[in-house]
């Protein structure tokens, strides 16, 4: 029998080193700032116990099949483990791998959201080489190569049968308190709650703490959804939560200040990519990367307190369109059923007597986009398919802003003397990795792919300003979320959620700076109220120009986490370890956050019910 436990010890042991050692290789990659080694060795030491949990559950075969050689002769063990070696550690090390890579772009641990993007893999990768993915393809082989190689030579060739049933009997029972440790470790020792994300976060900085979580665990953890919505983040009961929601987003468009000169506007929204605050010098960001749109700022209405609700282009399109903040753990905009019951602003302008049309110079149908969009109203998509091969060949990502907007401006000269009014969104691209633009203005990759995007926007704003349509047009210049560039501070911070709203055109009757604080979500409401439509089935959006929006707020949500932010401070609550892991102004930090946990409670039940709806 000791020849299996040692054998059971080694395999455990050496798995669980596999996890540590990959604690200090992600935050020496991934870290933004220098950390000392007590900063390293509390990482694996917080993390040790998701480790544990995680190499219990890859030791559960093994350890079946040592229990079980015992009564069965001369089982070539070596030959039947090397192959569940090799599955194993290349599961491993793929989900340690991407873990560490896609790091880089989303900020966030990997976790079930990346099968949103793995349908499409063409679009997935295009951020980055062919060198890039097969050095990391690469070092996933050589990972997996190594680890089974180790694990075959702790491993006994054979296992021999014990013969006397009395022996038989006792080393079966002497292996029941080691399966009875194994199911602890597994567990997560003897407490009420079981192992999860949470056990390894320790510190105040949220990044330690990624760095401290295991990635395989994370990754199976979230794929754990609940079948109903409405029973995820059941903080509060019924009557507590609708107390906490009372007064959040009022509906009426009582004193509305109106900043049209026309109810019914051509509308042209360009939904910028990633173009966060730290892009517009005006909101503390770099100098000179967005001059033309400090310049669009002064000539209009200029929102400049206004924060997007969520962090990737899927969840930001149906905040902005939709007007439904970004759900944690849920992509709308990938679940095909829901799309269909969520209000759109295209839908709604089509049914006032508009034209709808949406224009992006990439693959539309990447995280379901095409179905949202057409589900929401959009009659007419243009997307890198209607472009020649050539336009779609200088960047992997899509057809560059440049060119995109030639096609915008002669999509616009064409319904010249049309008799309905149109509406148009265009998402741009060229502000996303691999930021490879026909342009240079910076040394930094970064911040010449928004400058081209903003240079783009300048030109095309000239040409449009000469034709006759301009005086009748409202251009809603939004980005879809904001960007985590440069990396400094908190990575859930406000200041990365912070976006600019501009609005500018020939409709637009004055200049004025709107100070609210306010979400992108609240666009549907606010314009619609413009216009005269009423905008009561965006229930999460809200009219920030009228005298019932008092009590202004903003909410983001991140991969499981939210901050809830109001003029008494901010605070940003992480799910996982419930705990608020930076706020400003601490005095008012509870009612913050209880408002933040009932926000997110409503939303999940309303898309419990959109989805019940489904089946009646």
């Amino acid at each position: 029998m000791w020849n299996r436990i040692k054998y059971l010890l080694s395999y455990f042991v050496l798995i669980w080193a596999y996890f540590l050692v990959q604690k200090p290789v992600f935050m020496a990659c991934n870290a933004s700032k220098d950390y000392s080694i007590g900063d390293y060795l509390s990482v694996m030491w917080h993390g040790a116990g998701l480790d544990a949990t995680t190499t219990g559950y890859l030791t559960i075969l093994p350890f079946v099949l040592t229990v079980a050689s015992v009564w069965f002769r001369h089982m070539p063990f070596r030959k039947i483990m090397t192959p569940y070696y090799i599955v194993v550690m290349l599961l491993i090390s793929v989900i340690f791998v991407s873990d560490l890579s896609l790091f880089a772009f989303w900020e966030s641990k990997l976790d079930a959201s990346v099968f949103i993007y793995i349908d499409s893999p063409k679009n997935a990768m295009a951020s980055v080489s062919g060198a890039y993915i097969a050095a990391r393809v690469a070092l996933m082989l050589g990972l997996t190569a190594l680890m089974s190689g180790l694990l075959w030579l702790v491993t006994p060739r054979n296992l021999t049968k014990i013969n006397m049933i009395g022996q038989q009997l006792l080393t079966t029972l002497c292996a029941l308190p080691v399966g009875a440790l194994l199911f602890l470790v597994i567990r997560g020792g003897i407490r009420v709650s079981t192992a999860n994300v949470g056990d390894a976060y320790f510190s105040t900085d949220q990044y330690l703490n990624l760095s401290a979580i295991n990635p395989a665990f994370n990754l199976f953890a979230s794929t754990e959804r609940q079948a109903r919505y409405e029973d995820e983040f059941n903080f509060y009961d019924e009557e507590r939560r609708a107390t906490l929601m009372k007064g959040l987003y009022p509906k009426s468009d009582e004193g509305t200040e109106y900043v049209l000169n026309t109810s019914r506007p051509n509308i042209l929204v360009i939904f910028m990519e990633s173009f966060g605050a730290t892009m517009i010098e005006r909101l503390g960001g770099e100098k000179g990367v967005a001059p033309n749109l400090e310049r669009l700022a002064d000539e209009g209405v200029f929102f400049s307190r206004i924060f997007a609700n969520s962090f990737r282009t899927d969840r930001g399109t149906v905040c902005t369109f939709s007007g439904y903040p970004g759900l944690p753990t849920l992509s709308l905009m990938k679940v095909s059923n829901l799309c269909q019951s969520l209000p759109n602003i295209a839908r709604t302008l089509g049914d006032a007597g508009y034209t709808t049309d949406f224009l992006y110079g990439g693959d539309i149908n990447f995280t379901n986009m095409q179905g949202y969009l057409r589900a929401g109203g959009f009659h007419t998509i243009t997307s890198q398919d209607d472009f020649s091969m050539s336009d779609r060949n200088y960047s992997k990502w899509g057809v560059p802003d440049g060119l995109t907007f030639n096609r915008l401006f002669d999509m616009l000269q064409e319904r010249e003397g049309a008799k309905k009014p149109w509406f148009t969104a265009f998402l741009t691209l060229s502000s996303h990795e691999p930021f490879e633009v026909p342009f240079k203005k910076f040394d930094d990759a970064h911040y010449n792919a928004f400058a081209y995007t903003d240079h783009c926007i300048g030109e095309f704003i000239k040409r449009f300003k000469k034709t006759p349509q301009w005086k009748n047009t409202l251009i809603v210049l939004l980005p879809d979320h904001g960007t985590p560039y440069p990396k400094e501070g908190e990575r859930f911070s406000p200041r990365y959620f912070r976006i600019p709203m501009i609005w500018a055109g020939g409709a637009v009757s004055r200049k004025m700076t709107v100070e609210k604080i306010m979400n992108q979500t609240d666009l549907a409401a606010t314009l619609l109220a413009q216009l005269g439509l009423k905008h009561g089935d965006f229930k999460f959006s809200r009219n920030v120009l009228s005298e019932s929006y008092n009590s202004p707020f903003a909410f983001y949500s991140f991969v499981n986490g939210f901050c809830f932010l109001d003029n008494t401070g901010v605070s940003v609550y992480d799910n996982a370890s419930n705990k608020v892991f930076f706020n400003v102004a601490p005095e008012g930090d509870s009612l913050r956050v209880e408002k933040g946990k009932a926000i997110l409670q409503t939303l999940y039940d309303e898309v419990g019910a959109m989805n019940s709806r489904r089946y009646k």
